[in-house]
């Protein structure tokens, strides 16, 4: 079988990152691809690999909407067909690179890199939360698979050990904590934490005073393969949540394959350089190193090969891996073209 779902939505880049006169090359699902917009404001996803002698198109030029090689001048227009041969009128019918389809929605750009008929664009995942007055939409690669990552995300029982500093939550899911998993209309797989009458968060205390108590919630919803959005709130006990201590937070938490071992990760973040800095101090200082270690002691065996213990907490991250599975059965089955 396949290392990645084919017949499935990714995100390949935020739109912004994309200049409007040159191009965006990225590695994804191990292949190298260039990223374009158009003059008339469509962006074309195309292989980054020339068909006459295999370099990557990333080394020519745009052309208006086309891109030109750099080494022998092969021009490729936005279907991926070649528009120009400095070397006769003839074009080899050969000549060709490969296109996916691609679509701007929620500001990102969302890739379908199997069975071309079967992308539907409404099954792109929600997140139209998404407000560029609160967030700036950024982007790191992490050197782990994106399974690993979905894994980390999917259980937040994590943050009371690895973020206790910046994202705990005061021992309140293992004190008066109600774990929920379940699976909604549209596919998705939901993990929800509830702590109602839980102790304050310490950073909560000038507000509220010593003492007090609050209702909280942690939900966290995957779509395959590992498109995720979090959603946090903090609410007066006993108001029904209708009396928010602070607004509630919803983050996207996008996860794109690399390669097999390294992961884009697209998130949002507070606007400047002090929300910047939290950010990269929460993926990058305390959940990569820990899931780095993780994958290096597995050293390439097969997850359940290594017969994992399962806890309650893993329900969700078990449930989205055998979806993953039951995915990449399907799309191996003979009859699945």
């Amino acid at each position: 079988m396949s290392a990645f779902v084919r017949n499935a939505w990714y995100m390949a880049a935020w739109s912004q990152e994309v200049p409007n006169d040159g191009f965006l090359p990225r590695t994804l699902l191990g292949e190298p691809w260039l990223i374009l917009k158009a003059s008339d404001g469509a962006y074309v996803m195309m292989a980054d690999r020339c068909p006459h002698r295999f370099v990557p198109l990333s080394r020519g030029r745009r052309v208006g909407d086309a891109v030109a090689c750099g080494y022998h001048g092969l021009t490729f227009g936005t279907d991926g067909a070649c528009v120009f041969n400095p070397f006769g009128r003839e074009v080899p019918p050969e000549a060709r690179v490969r296109t996916l389809p691609l679509i701007e929605r929620h500001g990102g750009l969302w890739f379908w890199p199997g069975d071309a008929e079967k992308a539907d664009p409404a099954t792109i995942p929600d997140f139209a939360f998404i407000d560029d007055e609160h967030d700036a939409r950024d982007w790191l690669v992490m050197d782990v698979g994106y399974e690993l990552i979905s894994d980390n995300l999917l259980d937040l029982s994590h943050a009371e050990f690895l973020h206790v500093e910046t994202f705990g939550v005061n021992g309140s899911l293992f004190e008066c904590g109600k774990q929920t998993v379940e699976t909604d209309e549209t596919g998705a797989i939901w993990n929800k934490w509830d702590m109602d009458s839980s102790r304050a968060p310490a950073w909560t205390v000038p507000m509220l005073g010593e003492g007090a108590r609050v209702d909280q919630w942690l939900h966290i919803r995957w779509h395959a393969p590992a498109s995720l959005a979090l959603f946090i709130g903090l609410a007066h006990e006993g108001t029904g949540r209708t009396q928010p201590v602070v607004p509630p937070m919803a983050n996207p938490h996008i996860l794109t394959p690399k390669n097999e071992t390294e992961t884009h990760y697209f998130f949002t973040r507070g606007h400047g350089a002090e929300a910047e800095a939290m950010a990269r101090k929460v993926f990058l200082e305390e959940d990569e190193p820990m899931i780095r270690a993780q994958q290096a002691a597995m050293a390439g065996e097969d997850f359940w090969a290594l017969r994992p213990v399962i806890l309650p907490s893993d329900a969700a991250a078990i449930r989205a891996r055998r979806k993953l599975m039951q995915m990449r059965r399907e799309e191996a089955a003979p009859d699945a073209a």
